[in-house]
């Protein structure tokens, strides 16, 4: 991890307290650049947000879904958190502390809008700081990749009907050609993208030449990052300065949401006999999200200044220091997992190298 990847909390910080004053001072300017959209995709945001996934999307050897077999035992259990439980769990811890605890304190007319923030920031499982985190506890790398693959495949086609039908029951009326457009434009393309410039480096000057050219272009993607949530809070300032506690009541759903599904996915590999090099990623994936598609389809469904996109936003900003929390408790974890871990004959003792 780089010191640039390792304060990236601050960096968010920095980037909202500035994206708040110049949304205040100069909110012409923010207007101006939310006017620049085609059906009702930004711009400057959309090119910005491509910049922030392309870079990831190129480290995926979507090749890797061959490896899914060695490790079974994580790998469904990874899915079954990411897709039949994080979710909607979300989604309910959504209505109760949004829809029912905090109503009183927020914006009646956003309340919606705040539900629908948070359950697109848990349909979409991570894909690229995952592998930051797996390095942190020595995870399996193989697993690592080839469930993030896993996941991406399944995404373009599962993200669009489960976000859909949890705003659906969240009484939200929803374009899904509107969402489904969003899967393509911030998945499908990039991913293509992506592929076709790994397939070319590859073929020009092998794997060290592809490890350059991310290394060189790697710290695009949170520049980017961070200049998209300068303009998101630019659009959210006027509304988080009349009411701050807002950060902290969005907040609290999506802690308790990592901290459940990471636990959950711990647990479950451990019943299962999975090695804590599989366990650990397993968790990671379990928890984190795919933030950048989350603020994207946000965006493009209720637009910059909604509830939904600050909620994305507020994600992004509590991510990393939560994943890292959750990095030191795998880590200090690991004598008491496998004194637990049922034996299994094909358990992966330790982590292996990518080539």
């Amino acid at each position: 991890m780089t010191i640039f990847e390792r304060y990236l909390s601050l960096w968010v910080a920095l980037c909202i307290v500035a994206g708040v004053a110049l949304g205040h001072f100069l909110p012409g300017v923010f207007h101006a650049i939310g006017a620049m959209e085609v059906a009702k995709v930004n711009l400057p945001v959309a090119a910005l947000i491509w910049l922030m996934i392309t870079p990831m999307l190129m480290k995926i050897d979507f090749a890797a879904l061959a490896e899914v077999g060695r490790h079974w035992r994580g790998i469904g259990v990874t899915l079954a958190v990411n897709w039949a439980v994080k979710p909607f769990s979300m989604a309910l811890l959504g209505w109760i502390f949004i829809g029912y605890l905090f109503r009183p304190y927020l914006p009646a007319d956003q309340i919606d809008s705040y539900i629908a923030g948070l359950i697109l920031l848990a349909a979409a499982p991570c894909t690229a700081m995952v592998f930051v985190w797996s390095n942190l506890t020595k995870g399996e790398p193989h697993f690592t990749l080839s469930q993030v693959a896993l996941n991406d495949a399944i995404m373009i086609v599962a993200f669009a009907p489960i976000v859909g039908l949890l705003l659906g029951l969240s009484s939200i009326v929803v374009p899904w050609d509107t969402l489904f457009l969003s899967v393509v434009l911030y998945i499908v393309v990039p991913v293509i993208i992506a592929q076709l410039a790994r397939k070319r480096l590859l073929a020009a000057s092998g794997e060290k030449g592809l490890a350059r050219t991310l290394a060189h272009i790697g710290p695009a993607s949170l520049i980017a990052l961070l200049a998209t949530l300068v303009l998101l809070f630019g659009f959210q300032g006027e509304q988080i300065i009349r009411q701050p506690a807002i950060i902290a009541m969005l907040a609290a759903p999506i802690l308790i949401q990592v901290y459940f599904n990471a636990g959950l996915a711990y647990l479950l590999n451990r019943a299962a006999g999975e090695a804590h090099c599989v366990a650990g990623p397993s968790a990671l994936i379990g928890a984190s999200n795919f933030f950048e598609l989350a603020v994207a389809a946000a965006i493009s469904l209720f637009g910059f200044d909604s509830g939904a996109a600050l909620a994305t936003v507020v994600g992004v900003l509590i991510e990393v220091p939560v994943m890292l929390s959750v990095v030191w408790i795998v880590n200090r974890s690991k004598g008491w997992y496998e004194r637990g871990a049922l034996r299994s004959p094909d358990r992966v003792s330790a982590p292996v190298d990518l080539p």
